[in-house]
């Protein structure tokens, strides 16, 4: 049976490249590489013909093992030239129908946040607890983007899960 060998990346659309990289370089990614896409094969994909867009790719040093490129978290920013982008809603919120967030586990989330903070970035809600094993909290990106932070308080092996 044919199957999925491993997760690849997630892509997000912006309209500021350069805001959404900072945002993420903030959070410990690192670029990968940065370039145009158009053609047929493109064209193909995504089903737009004719489509010009910037893409970044970023990655996690330490994302982990295993997988065709060592596990490590990636991350596609796309900017589309042509055509225009579509603005999304900038106030999502969690109950609204599509990509929730983004999570990431954080080795000391009040400093994350600080940072953060410091950059212009607000919390969504607040900072929550649960059962004395995780903090975490929704902060709201460039361009409205959630990202989840967690951090594990019990001492447990860090998981990717959130």
């Amino acid at each position: 049976m044919a199957r999925i060998t491993h997760f690849d990346h997630v892509g997000l659309t912006v309209a500021d490249l350069d805001a959404a990289l900072d945002f993420f370089v903030s959070l410990g990614f690192e670029l990968e590489g940065r370039m145009f896409m158009e053609g047929e094969f493109v064209d193909t994909v995504i089903g737009i013909p004719g489509s010009r867009s910037e893409i970044a790719t970023l990655f996690l040093p330490e994302g982990g093992a295993g997988g065709r490129d060592g596990g490590r978290t990636k991350l596609e920013l796309s900017r589309f030239v042509h055509p225009d982008h579509e603005p999304g809603s900038p106030q999502n919120m969690s109950t609204e129908v599509g990509l929730r967030n983004i999570a990431f586990q954080v080795d000391d989330l009040h400093a994350v946040v600080e940072r953060l903070a410091e950059a212009g970035y607000g919390l969504v809600g607040g900072i929550g607890e649960w059962e004395d094993i995780w903090r975490m909290t929704y902060v709201r990106g460039p361009e409205g983007i959630i990202v989840a932070l967690a951090q594990r308080l019990d001492g447990a092996a860090e998981t990717s899960e959130a």
